[in-house]
């Protein structure tokens, strides 16, 4: 496009456009939005020319293998030209084919269930645990219980189960029956114990709630592996073990939510495989098809499955959900295309092996400014939480992290942070660079925090 056409794109947004978690009051005077217009591996361009290292993988974790692939773009043109789209009543190819690869990644699963977001397929599986309570029982058990700083989308119901007050406030009231557990953040343990000397109260607490609720009215748990724009907090390994007993002893389904960490994001395909435990439901969406094409996905065991077999005469026992655009195949046929890269290029490899080198490298900034109170994440996944006092673990104002950002973004590095998400806690950096990233992109983004760091504490 010409620079007229690109400036009059850029005032066909700002005139007719409405921004996710923007404050569009700027844009009323001289002030632009930024508008993209291409990408290329890890780099993008805006509007002015700018290039920019993407080290949030589109802003929102998403484009694990990067920007470009042409495969995965003809993939999805080749499935539309031959079948656009056909309602999730019936199978398609892509369809079939992804669902079979996908579950070949996830020992112990066993349906595929396909929808368009990954608020959407949380609350199928919050529709699953309430359908439940009634085809085995009364109703009662329709509980469902979430954790302290974990987030699950957008909608209302999966915003019920979020443990963002900020996400949260002003879009009340909210769905009843959720119920929030503490976190798992062994920085600020809210038990107040350290890690080594404690007894893992963090899961433990899980029990001491379903009791307090009354095992009969908790039907589910939904917990995301590594909890993500809550601070990117790492549990301990003995975490979700606790977990999983917990639930099989009081017949609760325990629910992964791998929006974020699914497909790649921490060096295994699912953030949960770290911690030696299967699930009964995962939940997935964002690196799927690396924002190729739109689809989320709910699987479940063969056993939550089997549970909606009946007789067909009885008319309510069966899973009376639909997604009009979990129909659509681009984006099935877009997740087996970005399966294969991440296969054949040794994707996860290359994510363990530069997940240490960032860490490590994270760590060495850690040694040179005081302002960095924690390192933490798994893979490349990553996060650095910035304190006033690393004594008494003062969290910096959220001013302070965007400020840092701000400054990696004139350094041309996109990177995010917790974004008006708590009352006090936004104060977490977080990394997600694609899964292609070698040492060279690692290093520009520590060399964009280095020199932030440094106007910030000069």
């Amino acid at each position: 496009m010409s620079n007229a056409e690109i400036t009059k794109v850029v005032q066909q947004d700002k005139e007719n456009c409405w921004h996710h978690l923007t404050q569009h009051k700027p844009f009323d005077g001289d002030a632009n939005p930024m508008v993209v217009v291409e990408g290329e591996g890890m780099r993008i361009k805006d509007a002015n020319g700018k290039v920019f290292l993407d080290a949030v993988s589109g802003g929102v974790w998403t484009v694990n293998v990067g920007y470009g692939r042409e495969e995965i773009a003809k993939a999805v043109y080749e499935q539309l030209k031959k079948l656009c789209y056909f309602a999730g009543s019936a199978g398609s190819i892509p369809g079939a084919q992804f669902a079979e690869a996908l579950l070949d990644k996830m020992p112990g699963m066993g349906r595929v269930y396909y929808s368009n977001s990954g608020s959407e397929a949380n609350e199928k599986a919050y529709k699953i645990v309430r359908q439940l309570a009634h085809l085995k029982g009364d109703g009662s058990k329709h509980k469902i219980v979430f954790r302290d700083r974990d987030y699950h989308g957008t909608t209302i119901g999966a915003l019920s189960s979020t443990g963002q007050f900020e996400r949260k406030n002003q879009y009340g009231p909210f769905a009843p029956g959720f119920v929030e557990l503490a976190n798992c953040n062994c920085y600020r343990c809210p038990f107040g114990k350290e890690y080594g000397s404690c007894d893992i109260e963090c899961a433990h607490a899980l029990e001491s709630l379903i009791q307090n609720e009354g095992p009969e009215n908790v039907g589910g748990v939904v917990l995301e592996p590594i909890t993500a724009g809550g601070g990117v907090i790492v549990p301990v390994p003995e975490y979700f073990p606790i977990i999983r007993e917990i639930c099989d002893r009081y017949d609760v389904l325990l629910h992964i939510d791998e929006v974020v960490c699914g497909l790649g994001r921490t060096g295994k395909w699912f953030g949960y495989q770290h911690f030696d435990f299967t699930p009964d439901m995962v939940t997935m969406a964002k690196g799927v098809a690396s924002g190729y094409a739109g689809i989320s996905c709910t699987v479940t065991t063969e056993k939550v499955f089997d549970q909606f077999k009946a007789d067909p005469s009885d008319r309510m026992h069966y899973f009376r959900d639909i997604s009009t655009f979990g129909g659509c195949t681009a984006g099935p046929a877009a997740a087996l295309a970005n399966m294969e890269i991440i296969i054949r290029e040794n994707l996860l490899d290359n994510v363990v092996k530069m997940g240490d080198y960032f860490q490590d490298r994270l760590f060495e900034l850690k040694d040179k400014y005081s302002i960095i109170g924690d390192v933490r994440g798994k893979g490349l996944f990553q996060g650095l939480e910035l304190v006033k006092d690393r004594a008494t673990k003062e969290p910096v104002d959220e001013s302070v992290a965007a400020g840092v950002a701000g400054n990696c973004g004139k350094e041309g590095v996109i990177i995010g942070r917790t974004n008006r998400s708590f009352k006090e806690f936004n104060n977490t950096l977080c990394f997600s660079p694609a899964l292609i990233a070698g040492k060279s992109e690692i290093d520009e983004i520590i060399d964009a925090l280095d020199k932030s760091f440094a106007s910030i504490s000069a």
